[in-house]
């Protein structure tokens, strides 16, 4: 079974930046998705960027709020995908999540697409 490990949250001020990872285990598919998403208390659970695992071409996707801040990448070597954030803002607080798809393409954020979940890193930003 795949299993997902966040790390990497923490208390940062407004403009920092914070890399968060998710180690991914047992993820036997050539080919499919992790995405990050977060949840802030009372809002519902939003996709923020997902990128396709096992393209050559695979080319990462983000929602327009983070698009210009957040950058999400992978290390094959490591297992290991990484969303940095940088120009952090108070409205960033949140748990923040990795998820895996059993699809071997990457899918919308809709959180029924996306079968694995990790445990979830806080996040807290300052003003």
């Amino acid at each position: 079974a795949v299993q997902l490990v966040e790390s990497g949250g923490g208390s940062v001020q407004a403009g920092g930046s914070l890399r968060l990872s998710c180690a991914v285990f047992g993820y036997t598919s050539r080919r499919g998705c992790v995405g990050w998403f977060r949840q802030a208390p009372g809002k519902q659970r939003e996709g923020l960027a997902r990128i396709p695992i096992g393209f050559d071409d695979g080319v990462p996707y983000y929602v327009d709020s983070v698009k210009d801040r957040f950058t999400i990448s992978q290390d094959n070597a490591e297992n290991t995908v990484y969303l940095q954030m940088n120009d952090l803002k108070p409205e960033d607080s949140a748990m923040y999540y990795c998820a895996a798809t059993a699809h071997d393409f990457c899918p919308a954020f809709w959180t029924g697409n996306w079968n694995t979940w990790g445990q979830g890193t806080q996040v807290t930003v300052s003003s």
